[in-house]
């Protein structure tokens, strides 16, 4: 939702009544928006020293509130009321409830498809087919596949994602590689599948027909997806490729295996919640079909002989806490022990944190005014083409939001483009491959927290291995220098 503050549209010299008093109303200086910025990448950069990879524990929300905090103040003396600015925080909080009610439910999800029996089955039938050395293209290309077919890298990470993820593990695979494949592939799938909602978001925004939009993006995102899988087939021919014998690796097959009935059957639920998203279902009533079909399963196939009372214990237990498993096996336990609404938390914590200082800087007026600066200096196609990917990724920092990526940029620089004679497939390709892209790279962000909280992996350990996220916005700002693809809007007849 593109929200305009309350100011915005007043000039220097207007008064606002609050209280009985008129309060004079001062449109902010740029330095003084970017402050929050300021403050927030310091105080981050120093927590990474101090706290490492436990940044996003605890240390990262606070950030986030004490720079919304900063926001708040210079908003309230530029004579912003604070109903203004909490209104857009309330605003900011209310955008992100869905992909909250979404995160609780992967982690329901991610709880009942281990205590079946279904993540299990999949992990075993990785380790029998997957060899180290092509681990990670596979796990690349089968995300991407999912990921196209159903439109939602969310689901892809939710579901095979995780699978993958224990794959690797066993595998001896390094988990930020890992979650860098499942991540790259998860993306490339979803911005070009037409189900995705980015992609049609981005499309309608420029006022791009949706498959001329998909069509143009193909110039920068197969050559982006070709750097990504030449990458992981070269670093999977790496020492760690070996580093996990086959003695270990039939270990824990023969521990699932044992602990688990591995049956064909329990592909139903994913294979199930893939349909339902393919034919444009909702993703909550999707996710609730998965859970609900994996409990069936689970009853019916892993845990036939559990009592009523026992069964119901059992399935409460790894919908809202996730599972705790003792096999005798150190890696096998790791692989099982998690799950549940309770393990998303942090991550709901970390996004709700996030959404106080982007309600805050929008409030205030500063993300208007830092866009509206970078609007001033683009005279050229080349600076305005660099200016949307810059803003949509500066977008992704401030307001957390991949939405508002692609919205907010999208509604601004639209006109620009119209009066430069340019497409509008030039602007809805640059929000894709910049405010989608980038997303995930944002530990704060609604989908690196995502993505971090269902991998079980920090972004800042993934993030030099989502090759595809990495390199697509800068194959897109060499289209923009070099103004190879750059269309100008064909003329009406």
């Amino acid at each position: 939702m593109f929200y305009t503050s309350g100011y915005e549209s007043k000039n220097e010299n207007s008064f606002l009544s609050s209280g009985g008093f008129f309060v004079k109303v001062a449109q902010p200086g740029l330095l003084e928006s970017i402050l929050p910025v300021f403050v927030l990448v310091l105080g981050l950069s120093y927590a990474g020293i101090v706290f490492g990879n436990g940044t996003v524990d605890g240390p990262a929300q606070m950030l986030l509130i004490l720079s919304g905090t900063v926001a708040s103040l210079l908003g309230l003396r530029l004579g912003i009321q604070w109903e203004t600015l909490e209104d857009q925080i309330l605003e900011s909080l209310k955008n992100v409830l869905k992909p909250v009610l979404i995160l609780l439910l992967i982690g329901s999800l991610i709880g009942v498809w281990i205590w079946s029996g279904i993540v299990p089955s999949m992990i075993v039938w990785g380790l029998k087919i997957l060899h180290p050395s092509y681990f990670l293209i596979t796990a690349c290309l089968l995300s991407s596949v999912v990921s196209l077919i159903t439109g939602s890298s969310w689901s892809t990470a939710g579901t095979v994602g995780v699978a993958l993820m224990g794959i690797g593990t066993t595998l001896g695979i390094p988990p930020g590689i890992s979650a860098g494949a499942i991540v790259s592939g998860a993306y490339f799938g979803d911005k070009l599948s037409p189900f995705s909602e980015t992609t049609n978001l981005a499309s309608s925004i420029a006022g791009t027909p949706l498959f001329t939009h998909i069509q143009h993006m193909l110039y920068t995102t197969i050559p982006a997806f070709l750097i990504a899988l030449i990458a992981f087939v070269w670093i999977g021919l790496g020492d760690f490729s070996g580093s996990v014998s086959s003695q270990k690796t039939d270990e824990v097959i023969h521990l699932l295996e044992s602990s688990f009935r591995i049956h064909p059957a329990l592909l139903f639920p994913p294979v199930l919640t893939f349909v339902l998203i393919y034919f444009k279902i909702p993703a909550i009533p999707s996710i609730l079909a998965g859970i609900l079909s994996g409990i069936v399963s689970g009853i019916f196939l892993q845990h036939p002989d559990l009592s009523f009372q026992e069964a119901y214990r059992q399935i409460l237990n790894a919908a809202s806490k996730g599972n705790s498993m003792e096999t005798g096996n150190t890696l096998t336990n790791a692989l099982l022990s998690r799950g549940g609404m309770a393990s998303m938390l942090p991550t709901v914590w970390l996004i709700f944190s996030a959404m106080f200082f982007a309600g805050a800087m929008e409030g205030a007026g500063f993300i208007q005014k830092i866009t509206t600066a970078i609007l001033r200096y683009a005279t050229t196609d080349r600076s305005l083409l660099t200016g949307t990917i810059l803003t949509s990724f500066a977008a992704n920092l401030i307001s957390s939001d991949q939405y508002l990526s692609i919205l907010v940029p999208g509604k601004m620089f639209k006109k620009a483009y119209e009066e430069r004679g340019l497409d509008p497939k030039n602007l809805s390709r640059a929000l894709e491959d910049s405010g989608t892209m980038t997303s995930a790279l944002v530990p704060w962000n609604t989908c690196g927290s995502f993505m971090a909280a269902t991998l079980g992996v920090p972004v800042i350990v993934f993030l030099p291995y989502a090759f595809m996220n990495l390199s697509s916005p800068i194959i897109s700002l060499i289209c923009a220098w070099t103004g190879w693809t750059i269309r100008k809007k064909e003329p009406s007849v």
